[in-house]
């Protein structure tokens, strides 16, 4: 595999909105749900990617009914300019043939997110928007690099069980406690190292990028995906293009949350 037989392009799709239902929840970890929706618009439901990732709307606490918005030039409009709380999710599963997805949730804290998936139980209502491209990695690569939190633990546990059996993949993730290990249908030789907080506060980006330093990587071209904490993401990508030389073209990195910010969006793909 040449160089230039590797490519990495983005597929825009149409934006489409779905009010799907609960069919299923359940604990994974103490700290990740797994929720199973259902909708008959799921049929035409496409993620390309991994990494993919579908806006979530939650309902007002006490609401009946969910509104269903209008597609505007800058995105979705909703009725009397209410826009519901929303954040974004990758697809762990979907099947169009069943009419399902499936989304994994971080337990923490008391947000909109954390609080609806805790209590989601069958028949709830939510929203779906999205997603509304796919960054697609095309061609394989000798090596694959993914490194994250739990927020990115989905996207890696995606990427781990798409890979050809026999690809080289090492993951390095981060996760509160030995607790939170999940059991990934991962390529045969795959490396995974968890790392454990063991109480600490998430967000400290040099746990993770004092791990990734510490990796003596295989030879030949690889593709890194980097998630999570703002700050390690951005720690990560120099740590591996400034100083180990890595092709920039290579390597994605994506802030899903920044320390001390509720409403952080660094733009990455939805």
């Amino acid at each position: 595999m040449t160089q230039h037989s590797r490519l990495v392009e983005r597929v825009r799709h149409e934006l489409k909105f779905r009010v799907a239902k609960v069919l299923k929840s359940e604990r994974i970890t103490p700290q990740m749900a797994r929720i199973t929706l259902a909708s008959d618009d799921f049929e035409s439901f496409i993620s390309l990617a991994y990494d993919d990732h579908c806006k979530v709307f939650f309902p007002e606490a006490g609401a009946t009914g969910f509104p269903v918005p209008e597609r505007g030039e800058n995105g979705l409009v909703f009725p009397d300019g209410k826009r519901p709380e929303a954040r974004d999710y990758t697809p762990r599963y979907y099947d169009n043939a069943a009419r399902t997805l499936t989304l994994d949730f971080v337990l923490h804290g008391d947000g909109a997110a954390s609080g609806w998936a805790q209590d989601a139980k069958p028949g709830d209502t939510i929203g779906v928007g999205g997603p509304r491209g796919s960054f697609v990695v095309r061609g394989d690569f000798d090596w694959y690099l993914l490194v994250g939190d739990e927020t990115a633990l989905p996207a890696i546990s995606r990427r781990l069980e798409e890979l050809p059996r026999d690809a080289r993949a090492i993951a390095v993730i981060e996760i509160a406690d030995n607790g939170e290990i999940q059991k990934i249908d991962a390529p045969d030789h795959a490396e995974i190292h968890w790392l454990s907080r063991e109480g600490a506060q998430p967000g400290d980006p040099h746990r993770l990028l004092g791990a990734v330093q510490a990796l003596e990587l295989p030879s030949g071209d690889g593709y890194i995906f980097v998630a999570g904490e703002s700050a390690m993401s951005k720690a990560v990508r120099h740590h591996m293009v400034d100083e180990r030389g890595h092709n920039p073209d290579w390597i994605k990195a994506a802030g899903y949350w920044q320390t001390g910010s509720e409403d952080f969006d660094d733009g990455h793909a939805h």
